[in-house]
């Protein structure tokens, strides 16, 4: 067996390729890398389509739509339809929808964000406002606004429930990091002395979400993510078969200063597709 292919764990909870019925995997570090796809990600994308197995792409960017998503990776050479696609966003309406269904909370939310939460909240339902709204819903946006963020510390002293989308901290840009979703909380949980509630990974909600979706139960369900920190603890918090690939953030040396292991670490989904 290649040292890719070694179960890093305890054999007896092992589920092999075989048995997994649905697979998660997150995008960047995954399926693409520098907006190019990474080896191996088309081939098992297809396999994926080929044996009927339902799965999911996830990402806790918020700005984009599925739709959006799914350009981006039809560009790279990826093809998956927007419905195999859930970000961070989307499940922060799911969750949002589910808590004001059944309990009298009203459904009016003020949101700092781009198309990707904006749309999200609004198919679920809320209505989106800055005049006594029930939510404060944070997400990503690359222009963050001094005036939006002061309505927004207002709104939840006034009594506003706090959400954000993600807890990164940073963004990618050409020019280097961008403040994220997470440092802007910071500033706002500063301001306030009220902490976000934070859906997206590495909280287990979001996948519980994106199982909801595709009918998936955590005993067969696999995650794959290139992340200890996120991918990987939020998948092992969920109950999922954990696949950790080495093409993106986590690099095999580091794997050992976590308390946690993944079940499985592959060089790549390469190593991945001839395991379905």
């Amino acid at each position: 067996m290649a040292e890719a292919d070694k179960v890093v764990g305890n054999p007896a909870v092992y589920r092999s390729g075989q048995e997994i019925e649905c697979w998660l995997t997150d995008m960047d570090g995954v399926l693409v890398h520098e907006n190019q796809a990474v080896p191996g990600a088309a081939e098992l994308l297809q396999r994926w389509v080929d044996t009927s197995k339902r799965f999911l792409v996830l990402t806790n960017n918020s700005i984009f739509t599925p739709r959006d998503l799914a350009a981006r990776l039809k560009a790279s050479g990826l093809a998956v339809p927007e419905e195999n696609i859930w970000t961070s966003a989307l499940a922060t309406a799911q969750f949002l929808k589910d808590q004001v269904e059944g309990s009298g909370s009203g459904n009016r939310a003020y949101t700092i964000g781009e198309a990707g939460l904006t749309t999200a909240l609004h198919e679920a339902g809320f209505i989106l406002t800055d005049q006594d709204p029930d939510f404060v819903v944070l997400g990503e946006t690359r222009t963050y606004s001094f005036e939006a963020i002061t309505t927004a510390i207002r709104l939840i002293l006034a009594g506003a429930r706090f959400i954000a989308t993600n807890p990164d901290a940073t963004g990618p840009s050409k020019d280097g990091p961008l403040p994220a979703t997470g440092a802007i909380a910071a500033l706002i949980t500063k301001a306030t002395d009220r902490v976000p509630y934070i859906v997206g990974k590495p909280n287990p909600m979001m996948f519980r979400s994106a199982m909801n979706q595709i009918d998936a139960h955590s005993e067969t369900t696999a995650m794959i993510g290139d992340r200890m920190d996120t991918d990987i603890i939020a998948g092992m918090e969920a109950g999922l078969h954990t696949v950790l690939v080495l093409s993106g953030i986590t690099q095999r040396d580091e794997i050992g200063s976590y308390p946690f292991r993944p079940n499985q670490v592959l060089n790549s989904v390469a190593d991945l597709k001839n395991q379905i």
